[in-house]
């Protein structure tokens, strides 16, 4: 394997190691250190899953030197190298190797030609390994990239920049307060949810609306510029250009989020460190007031806002009023952990690259060299149901794809239903593309995920499908009404415009239906408004039978809180005010209600 890759291999285990420790350390410090502290601590773990560098003699350096040649031959070798098919006392219990066994017998050569071309393919692999790794990040940070640039775009589309001198010079005192000496810009746009900060060189902060109160606005201010003065942009981008980098580790995935999170609370906490005591509850309204807008629109990775989703919101909101000044001690005792992080991320360290020798492709051939010479002992070297089995215990996946191709229909069949009841969809995909061209194991597999709804085992199936085959696929789909197929469908012949269309028209139809049901029952719409006997509707609600959110509409300027009550049946049966208990449960319980 490329030397530079094990080193980076190393660097994601210590740093999913230092993600474990701080996860942990997070649970039990939680509101007893400070937030800031608990934001920019993850900034250790970023730089050492960013760093090639580390002490001589490290723990990961060790273990990683001591597993690395052992684990990388047991990958290359075919089973008949790590245990010998004619050794003595040798029994293979699977009724399915007995079977291939009494079909095919092999020569001493063929056996040598087969290990030699597996250990080919398998050193190939392992040394090319690291193009995947580089096709991929590269391909997630253009992505992310490109969806922030569409982002900006779209928002400065939108932009009207605030002419309200009074505003203004609010912005201009705040900034100057928080020795901020960068011109800010202040504008509108109604397309965002809560107010966000854009702008790396040239800041700008966005407002959904030119209506905030003053108080609010200062608050919103303050909060927007400790993310510019703190270079949060900068940091979220790093961050995800290590998530890029480490796509393949899902700690890494779980310490952004825990980042983009943690961001929030310490903005939260250095905005109030700043204030009176007598303005934290003031503060917390105006978390409360950005949080009937969440959901109208999604922030891009990118920006920082002042609210988030609301099961965020509710935790922010707690940990604004039980805001306090952090002890002398307390700032002790963070010195303290800080410095264990550090020496924790050296001590761990990284997998040496200079005193690493890549011997697997050599000894893996003279293991090759070694099989001895089987003579006719009725023992076959191509028992592909056993080699097959152990390819999947060992998640040995291009082994596992050469040798599925070679199993009789039977033992493919026994394997799809295996793969398919274990979830595995991508040993499932390459058994797939195994099959023979006319097996009929496609139809078979391909009605039994329909049925089931498994929309990603058939989009893996309709792979190996023709225009014909999907012509018709499509014809039941739209029979049966079934939209997540059609979409697969549509996407596979590529007509991704006709389904569009299809599902414009019947969204309308659906809403021109569910506006003539409401209509009955004295609930008129007008766009995004509802009204019920001529009072505007403050909160509207739409339950299905089970419970589960069905429509829910706020609107602050509307008067009245109705719901829509539904039998069994799904039908409307009477139209009734929310009681104030119930409005409460339902703010504080709803994380994002369906439209």
């Amino acid at each position: 394997m490329n030397e530079v890759l094990k080193t980076f291999l190393s660097m994601s285990a210590s740093g999913g190691l230092l993600i474990l420790v701080l996860l942990l350390g997070e649970r039990l410090l939680k509101d007893k250190i400070s937030r800031q502290w608990q934001y920019y601590i993850w900034i250790v773990v970023v730089l050492r899953l960013l760093l090639p560098f580390g002490p001589e003699v490290s723990l990961m350096g060790k273990a990683y030197q001591a597993v690395d040649q052992a684990i990388s031959q047991a990958a290359l070798l075919p089973p008949q190298l790590q245990f010998p098919l004619n050794a003595p006392g040798g029994n293979l219990t699977s009724a399915v190797g007995v079977e291939q066994r009494n079909k095919t017998v092999s020569s001493p050569s063929d056996d040598a030609a087969a290990a030699r071309l597996v250990q080919d393919i398998g050193t190939m692999l392992i040394n090319y390994i690291w193009l995947v790794w580089l096709v991929v990040a590269l391909g997630l940070l253009i992505r992310k990239i490109t969806i922030y640039q569409d982002f900006i775009r779209y928002i400065k589309a939108g932009l009207t920049p605030v002419s309200d001198i009074g505003r203004l010079d609010q912005l201009s005192i705040v900034a100057e307060q928080s020795g901020i000496k960068k011109p800010m810009e202040l504008c509108v746009n109604p397309l965002v949810s809560s107010p966000l900060l854009i702008g790396f060189f040239h800041p700008c902060i966005v407002l959904p609306g030119a209506d905030i109160p003053e108080k609010d606005l200062r608050y919103i201010i303050l909060h927007e510029l400790a993310h510019y003065k703190r270079r949060d942009m900068f940091y979220k981008w790093l961050v995800q250009v290590t998530v890029c980098l480490h796509w393949f580790n899902p700690l890494v995935h779980l310490m952004s989020r825990e980042i983009t999170k943690a961001c929030e609370f310490s903005c939260d906490e250095a905005v109030l460190a700043k204030m009176e005591s007598g303005s934290v509850q003031d503060y917390g309204k105006t978390l409360l007031d950005a949080m009937a807008g969440v959901g109208r629109y999604k922030e891009n990775l990118g920006t920082v806002t002042l609210s988030g989703n609301k099961k965020l919101l509710k935790e922010r909101i707690k940990a604004i009023m039980n805001f306090k000044r952090k002890s002398t001690a307390i700032r002790f005792l963070t010195g303290v952990l800080t410095l264990c992080v550090v020496f924790g991320a050296a001590f761990v360290g990284v997998y040496p690259v200079a005193a690493a020798v890549d011997h697997t492709a050599d000894k893996a051939q003279m293991a090759v060299d070694k099989i001895p010479a089987q003579g006719n002992t009725g023992t076959s070297g191509k028992d592909y149901a056993v080699q097959a089995e152990q390819y999947y215990q060992a998640d040995s996946l291009p082994l596992f794809e050469i040798t599925f191709p070679r199993l009789d229909e039977n033992i493919q069949k026994k394997w799809l239903e295996r793969l398919y009841t274990d979830g595995d969809c991508s040993f499932f995909s390459v058994a797939v593309r195994g099959l023979d061209e006319n097996s009929s194991l496609f139809t078979d597999f391909a009605e039994k995920v329909y049925a089931a709804g498994d929309m990603a085992f058939f989009s893996i199936l309709t792979d190996c499908m023709d225009d014909a085959e999907l012509e018709l696929w499509l014809d039941r789909a739209l029979e049966d009404g079934n939209r997540a197929f059609q979409s697969i469908l549509f996407d596979k012949l590529n007509r991704g415009g006709e389904f569009d269309e299809l599902k414009e028209k019947q969204e309308k139809e659906w809403a021109e239906a569910q506006a003539a049901e409401y209509q009955a029952v004295g609930v008129a719409m007008d766009g995004k408004d509802y009204y019920y006997q001529g009072q505007l509707v403050n909160i509207f609600l739409d339950l299905r039978p089970n419970q589960s959110f069905y429509t829910l509409n706020m609107n602050p300027k509307g008067t009245v809180n109705i719901k829509i009550v539904r039998d069994t049946n799904n039908k409307i049966t009477d139209v009734a005010y929310m009681t104030e208990a119930e409005v409460i449960e339902l703010l504080g319980d709803v994380d994002e209600p369906d439209k």
